[in-house]
């Protein structure tokens, strides 16, 4: 499967207010996380396009994992409504893309919950290097 001495290189697109906001408490609590991630921050993961995700997949991405804030806690009253309903169907578009599950993820992460975005990158990070680097399937796309 996965080559020893891959590491994968991972986009989050994090919601200003509530993960991204988590991702500054786990730097100033001095919590340690894998330096796989690229963040993207974005006012609201419902802002988050389907495109963005899928342009992050071509320019090399291994895994993109979309966070915004819980249901009923955005900012902007239902961006991560919209960002469920969008990202359930991406999923699907991705797995005929040939993109394996598991490197696309979206989870809810609040400002307070820095251990739990710790958590999930590093689960992320060791399910996609179990993975592999991402191969992605060239012609198509046409029809």
């Amino acid at each position: 499967m996965g080559d020893e001495n891959f590491e994968p290189k991972i986009v989050v697109i994090a919601c200003h207010w509530c993960t991204y906001q988590a991702i500054n408490l786990a730097g100033t609590s001095r919590f340690k996380y894998p330096p796989n991630v690229r963040v993207i921050r974005v006012m609201c993961s419902g802002r988050s396009d389907p495109q963005f995700v899928i342009e992050a997949f071509r320019n090399g991405a291994d895994g993109v994992l979309v966070a915004g804030c819980h249901p009923g806690d955005c900012h902007y009253v239902n961006g991560n409504m919209k960002t469920m309903r969008r990202t359930v169907l991406l999923e699907k578009m991705l797995e005929q893309m040939g993109i394996e599950r598991g490197r696309f993820r979206r989870e809810w992460i609040s400002a307070a919950e820095a251990k739990k975005w710790v958590d999930v990158v590093t689960e992320m990070v060791e399910q996609i290097r179990k993975l592999g680097p991402l191969v992605m399937r060239s012609g198509g796309g046409d029809g």
